[in-house]
């Protein structure tokens, strides 16, 4: 096999990684998402392990399935407008600079989210949780000056969570279950090519999938009226990612094969609060952290030679995300919300790429609920997300390296969610005395 067809092979490889990582999400570092629930939204998830997200609380912690009495189901869809530009500067080859910037990187996806939760006796439930933990779709223009680093991004993921949880006394309940992700990816960017214009390179691409299983466990504390401590756990998951590659090349394709990366998503512990300050406010807090730094470098394992050809240095920091928010309850039939959250990210100008230019970000968020009857509440939330301007640097000498051809730009991104929800009480369950926190809604 030809060094060339090797190097070729280290590129399908880094875009089969990539892939997992390659799309921005709008509400959690790297590329995670955190819009599982319209009224966690509206509170910038704030006291989200702690019931602040309402039933689908249970993805933050489990054991808050045990917070409702009766049989309950939550759906919520979230659309997320993402926009973002790469600008080139000095510094990029010369022959790509007027090729000029990326143009609009983001695009608009929806996210769909829902959980249930079933009291089976005046201790135990059960319940379920669905939605999307990863992935998103970024898409400059088709030939910028990056765009041997990325052409496009798209990533769809699905996890399901269902939960047991045990309500040990008044004052405490605990809570676990699996945690089954599915992945499905494609990824595009140009491939250079001898003598050929760079205006012109043609596109390689890789479509790949994976299942992975994890769990989830938490804790819930009522340690007064009123007052609700929440901690929750999620697991790494292992995904064993294999794909098939397209290049312009029929024979580069058959030569290469397909090739597997092994990733494992980061284990989240998330702690919540949820104060009340009279019988019609309360308070929230929130506070998340994401082990994105076990990530690493990824190896690249061609199939057909069985050894690893190349490494995805992702080589992500932890992240950290705090949050405050508060509700009101305007009425018996209206609850108001509003919340603020700092994004302490994994990315930074040592690990920025085109198809990851993420970078800190602060959530502005406001929201409210309203009981259109006995069995039925609706739901709608609208956060903004200010990210920090970011440097992005690829080429010799750095992590990022694409047929030595240097990068050099600055990010400019940010984000708008919308999201609305409804809950449904199948049945009318009496109160569970003492509730772990009463609620009017």
């Amino acid at each position: 096999m030809t060094g060339g067809t090797i190097r070729a092979l280290g590129l399908a490889g880094a875009v089969a990684a990539a892939s997992v990582a390659g799309a921005t999400g709008a509400q959690a570092g790297a590329f995670g998402l955190r819009e599982q629930s319209a009224q966690g939204l509206g509170v910038a998830f704030a006291g989200a392990a702690s019931g602040g997200a309402g039933v689908s609380s249970i993805f933050w912690n489990p054991a808050t399935v045990t917070m409702r009495p009766g049989f309950a189901s939550e759906q919520s869809l979230s659309f997320i407008n993402l926009s973002g530009e790469i600008t080139p500067r000095v510094g990029t080859a010369p022959g790509l600079l007027p090729f000029g910037d990326s143009g609009e990187v983001g695009q608009g996806a929806v996210v769909p989210s829902g959980a249930t939760s079933y009291q089976l006796t005046d201790r135990i439930w059960i319940g379920i949780q669905t939605g999307a933990p990863y992935g998103l779709v970024t898409k400059p223009r088709q030939d910028w000056a990056g765009s041997v680093y990325a052409r496009s991004s798209r990533i769809f993921s699905l996890a399901f969570n269902p939960v047991i949880g045990f309500k040990v006394n008044d004052w405490l309940s605990v809570a676990a279950g699996p945690s089954v992700e599915y992945f499905r990816l494609t990824l595009r960017q140009a491939v250079p090519v001898p003598g050929v214009f760079p205006g012109q390179y043609p596109s390689g691409f890789l479509k790949g999938e994976s299942w992975g299983v994890g769990f989830t466990a938490g804790v819930l504390v009522t340690p007064a009226a009123g007052t609700t401590i929440g901690v929750g756990y999620r697991s790494s998951v292992h995904h064993d990612i294999e794909g098939s590659i397209g290049f312009p090349d029929p024979r580069q394709a058959i030569a290469l094969g397909q090739v597997r990366a092994n990733l494992n998503t980061p284990e989240k512990v998330s702690v919540g609060l949820t104060q009340a300050i009279n019988p019609v406010t309360r308070i929230n807090l929130g506070f998340e952290w994401d082990n994105w730094s076990r990530l690493g470098d990824v190896g690249i394992v061609s199939k057909a030679l069985g050894v690893t050809v190349n490494h995805l240095p992702l080589n992500f920091k932890d992240s950290f995300f705090y949050s405050i928010g508060a509700e009101y309850d305007w009425s018996p039939n209206l609850t108001l919300r509003a919340g603020f959250g700092y994004d302490n990210v994994p990315i930074d100008v040592s690990n920025r790429s085109a198809r990851l230019p993420d970078s800190n970000r602060y959530v502005v968020s406001i929201g409210g609920s309203y009981r259109w009857s006995e069995k039925v509440l609706l739901t709608a939330s609208y956060a903004h997300a200010f990210f920090d301007r970011g440097l992005l640097l690829a080429g010799p000498g750095r992590d990022y390296n694409i047929g030595n051809i240097p990068l050099a730009a600055s990010t400019d991104v940010s984000a708008d969610v919308v999201s609305v929800g409804f809950r449904y009480q199948w049945d009318a369950p009496a109160a569970v005395v003492p509730a772990p926190l009463v609620r009017k809604y």
